[in-house]
């Protein structure tokens, strides 16, 4: 008895603990590949080409009913796939190996779609919010029939078909196979390989996609949205889910996009807004294991170089929208400020202290109570708003706030949203949360929304700061009948779009200040890197986390400068500031004090420099701003980017080119003056020394500025003369800087008001220098050094 009653307490214990590990936190990433390792789910595995129309590419796929068996030999147990009858009743209704659509389509000749069906029901045909219209139909493909099958040409590559074991092959103009799908007889390893397929789930008979492709030796994985992780994926496996990770060195992301590129020439995009895993070698490491939430999958693949496929991808998706100029200028902020007196006086100080500033920022302090969001400045504290921001402006400031879509049940606006049914509900109609968050699906809750940042913004303010939004209710029940299954990482998107879509009906200007993203969000720029930790890590993390959404199709990001979480240490602080100011957009902002003056004059005169350097370099970032935003282009670019055939370039995750032609290497290390910098193939100019240097590896210092900055052999850099705001900056006087060892160099200028990319091309000859065409003929006075 005594041993009967032990045994059932640790059987009682073994029960305990086994609930306690499978319970899940609120709104915690799913990991779909558990669904694909299930013993009691049915699994189908792509087989054969039922049928093919190769004019159309319209056909039908069979699929293979398996499920898990195990095996075991000499103490180890695995369980691998296998082929079974069907178990349903009565069996003439129900089809064993099922046979269903599948698809090819050309969008473009370096684009193309594949589609197919799990499910007895047709995906939908309503406009996809993540695309900026319906993909069209390219013809350049030349079809020819092969031996084995079915094969489709243009100009980039080749596409081949193969019916019997269905095989999709990818290669490029000199036939190197770029990937293919895998096939269960593909398999030459002991390990079980999960083949392209889909799963059927034992509990809901739900299903959800595996789309399996093979990788090669020495192939690297990019992309899949702001991941702070190792830039490089292979190896990795990446759930795309929105979360707020609570810092920047784990592998939640605020901002997953279901799109990756490869170093082999090709990328991907996931057409989905259901969460998805990504496999990319973690479990096998010769396969790309692709599981898609969604029952229907809708995949494109795109051919080429990053630069190609970046380019096609936003073609898609969207290609950011050209910023405000002012908004390249300083935001100053911190957590928070409470009081217009607080506002004023940072206002007044960036001014008497000679720092170049554009925007002050007012994050969750404005309200009556901090973090209570009413949409209402407290009046005891902002006694005229309006006025406030009327003076800030005239002092060149614009006027940011900080806002969110969810509200507490203390907030005066919660029975106004429940009584409305402007929230995202639960199966019983209720709150999903103790929060209502608001539902963008529901136009009536867009509208009230809408009103209540209109308001703001004819107050006179500039740009709202789109919080959070990483947190829709998984469980919920959206207004327009679908679940938080595809409306969770979708609700990102919607909120982005719908302030944006206000601020410019307003003010005339396409931007926000957002956290959280999904597929095509790089449209309504522009987004920064959360809550990042103050620390050497926390600052490297944060440039990998934007390298990664820079290869995921967005142009602009930003990062708080110095770190969020805690006071920055001030030596941090002198490696950060720099950092941010060579981004494409700069902001101070976390736990106070942010204002240089709060730290040593040594610490203030570094600030003052770097700042003024980035004001004088305005030529150059806006007009690589609008070049970039033109191509789908990051203007924080890894390496790989512009050098591609550099084997180099795809292995670093710790430099960047900020636009095509300064390369920045940030000062990661306490106490660092210096580091070892690759530089890929050509020649390169040390921006503050003038010294030049060949491609390869360097240790090099980070000078006044506390940041290694090299310019590309033969480009121009255009600068400006000093101002303290950029609606002061004098676009009729452009320094045009030559970094040239042959004597040609050549940039591009873009002048605000006319909002048109030149290029110019300088040729330098005993000292004197020489502009070969004027591209704005007599409005610029050119100097040129």
């Amino acid at each position: 008895m005594k041993q009967f009653f032990s045994t059932y307490l640790l059987l009682c214990w073994a029960i305990m603990a086994t609930a306690q590990h499978s319970t899940t936190l609120l709104n915690e990433p799913l990991d779909l590949s558990k669904d694909f390792k299930d013993y009691t789910n049915t699994y189908f595995l792509a087989d054969s080409l039922a049928a093919f129309d190769p004019g159309t590419g319209q056909g039908q796929l069979k699929w293979r009913r398996n499920e898990y068996y195990p095996a075991h030999a000499f103490n180890n147990t695995q369980a691998g796939l296998r082929s079974v009858r069907g178990n349903e009743f009565p069996g003439i209704e129900y089809a064993v190996d099922p046979v269903l659509p599948f698809s090819v389509e050309f969008v473009s000749p370096r684009a193309v779609r594949i589609r197919a069906t799990t499910g007895h029901t047709a995906p939908t045909t309503e406009a996809s919010l993540m695309l900026v219209k319906e993909p069209g139909k390219d013809n350049s493909w030349v079809y020819s029939k092969t031996q084995n099958g079915h094969q489709y040409k243009s100009a980039f590559g080749s596409v081949t078909i193969t019916p019997n074991p269905w095989t999709i092959e990818f290669r490029d103009t000199q036939g190197k196979l770029l990937t293919k799908t895998w096939h269960q007889s593909n398999s030459r390893s002991f390990t079980p390989v999960l083949p392209f397929s889909f799963v059927r789930r034992a509990g809901d008979y739900s299903r959800s996609v595996a789309a399996a492709f093979t990788l090669s030796p020495d192939e690297k994985i990019y992309g899949c949205g702001e991941s702070f992780t190792s830039l490089n994926k292979y190896g990795q496996k990446v759930n795309l889910f929105t979360t707020d990770p609570n810092g920047v060195e784990n592998a939640g992301m605020y901002k997953p996009i279901p799109f990756f590129m490869s170093s082999r020439g090709y990328g991907m995009f996931m057409h989905t807004s259901s969460p998805v895993t990504c496999d990319f070698g973690a479990t096998y490491g010769a396969v790309t294991n692709l599981m898609i939430g969604d029952e229907n999958l809708d995949l494109f693949v795109f051919l080429g170089e990053p630069k190609d496929i970046l380019d096609e991808y936003t073609n898609l998706t969207g290609k950011a929208s050209m910023p405000p100029l002012w908004s390249f200028g300083l935001w100053m902020s911190r957590i928070t400020y409470f009081s217009e007196a607080d506002g004023r006086n940072v206002a007044n100080l960036l001014r008497k202290n000679g720092i170049p500033a554009d925007v002050i920022h007012f994050d969750t302090g404005w309200f009556g109570t901090d973090w209570r969001c009413d949409y209402q400045f407290a009046k005891d504290r902002f006694p005229d708003p309006q006025k406030m921001i009327s003076d800030l402006k005239a002092q060149g400031f614009r006027t940011c706030l900080w806002q969110l879509p969810y509200f507490v049940p203390k907030n005066d606006l919660f029975p106004e949203i429940i009584a409305k049914g402007l929230h995202v509900k639960n199966p019983k109609g209720g709150l999903p949360y103790e929060d209502a968050v608001l539902d963008f699906t529901n136009p009536n809750a867009v509208q009230w929304y809408q009103d209540k940042i209109a308001n703001l913004l004819k107050l006179g303010v500039s740009v709202i700061k789109v919080d959070f939004g990483e947190a829709a209710p998984l469980n919920g029940i959206y207004a327009n009948g679908r679940s938080g299954f595809y409306e969770h990482n979708l609700y990102p998107l919607r909120y982005n779009k719908v302030v944006s879509d206000i601020t410019k009906q307003i003010t005339g200007d396409q931007i926000i200040w957002a956290r959280s993203t999904w597929a095509g969000s790089q449209r309504y720029p522009l987004h920064w890197g959360g809550d990042a930790e103050t620390s050497d890590m926390g600052m490297e993390a944060q440039l990998r986390g934007g390298l990664s959404l820079g290869l995921s199709g967005f142009t602009f990001w930003s990062h708080d400068a110095g770190g969020f979480t805690t006071r920055t240490p001030e030596e941090l602080y002198r490696r950060w500031a720099p950092f941010s100011f060579f981004s494409s957009h700069s902001r101070c902002h976390g736990q106070a004090p942010k204002e240089p003056w709060e730290f040593s004059e040594s610490f203030l005169n570094h600030f003052r420099n770097a700042t003024e350097t980035r004001y004088r370099l305005m030529p150059y970032i806006y007009a690589q701003a609008k070049a970039s935003s033109e191509k789908g282009l990051p203007m924080l670019r890894a390496l790989f980017v512009e050098f591609p055939q550099d084997p180099g370039a795809w292995l670093i995750e710790n430099e960047y080119l900020l636009g095509s032609d300064m390369l920045v290497a940030p000062l990661f290390e306490t106490g660092a003056t210096q580091r070892k910098v690759y530089l890929p193939e050509g020649k390169w100019i040390d921006y503050q020394t003038g010294k030049m240097y060949t491609g390869g590896w360097h240790v090099l210092d980070g000078g006044k500025l506390s940041l290694v900055v090299m310019i590309r052999d033969g480009a121009v850099i255009p600068h400006a003369e000093l101002a303290q705001r950029t609606d002061q900056i004098d676009w009729s006087k452009i320094t045009l800087q030559a970094y040239t060892s042959t004597g040609t160099a050549k940039g591009k200028v873009c002048l605000p008001a006319e909002n048109v990319l030149q290029e110019v091309n300088v040729t330098l000859k005993n000292g004197k220098g020489t502009l070969a065409k004027d591209p704005y003929v007599g409005k610029v006075k050119w100097l040129i050094k």
